[in-house]
């Protein structure tokens, strides 16, 4: 449904490794978050992830960050994202799709959510074009 620009970020978690690319898509389905998740992991492995060292280098990382407003706390699934408030680099890329989403736990938007975190560890927006 929409999707975000690139943006080069620092590495979270463990600094000794390269910047990270991330963007976010606004997707519609079918699938249950489950589901969703489970063909997100798929997909990740298709891809030739594999499983390190916690917050390591990796080629991929999907996640759900939202689900709708619908808040789950499942063994293995929470949503919303655990972390997405504390990290511009999901916020800032959020925000050029959704700025006015409403976080179902904090009750801020994702513009409100940014401002209040900054852009700390985004390096910069890439502005190529990719194709999807």
């Amino acid at each position: 449904m929409a999707i975000s620009g690139f943006y080069e970020t620092e590495p979270w978690g463990l600094d000794a490794q390269s910047a990270f690319l991330n963007l976010v898509v606004e997707v519609a389905t079918v699938l249950s978050p489950a589901e969703l998740l489970s063909r997100l992991k798929e997909t990740e492995e298709m891809l030739g992830r594999v499983e390190a060292e916690r917050w390591g280098p990796r080629l991929i990382d999907l996640d759900i960050v939202y689900y709708g407003a619908r808040v789950i706390m499942e063994q293995g699934l929470t949503i919303p994202h655990p972390h997405c408030h504390e990290r511009g680099f999901v916020l800032a890329p959020l925000a050029e799709i959704a700025p006015d989403f409403v976080d179902p736990l904090r009750k801020a938007t994702v513009t409100e959510l940014l401002a209040l975190l900054g852009k700390d560890g985004i390096i910069r927006r890439l502005d190529a074009e990719v194709p999807l």
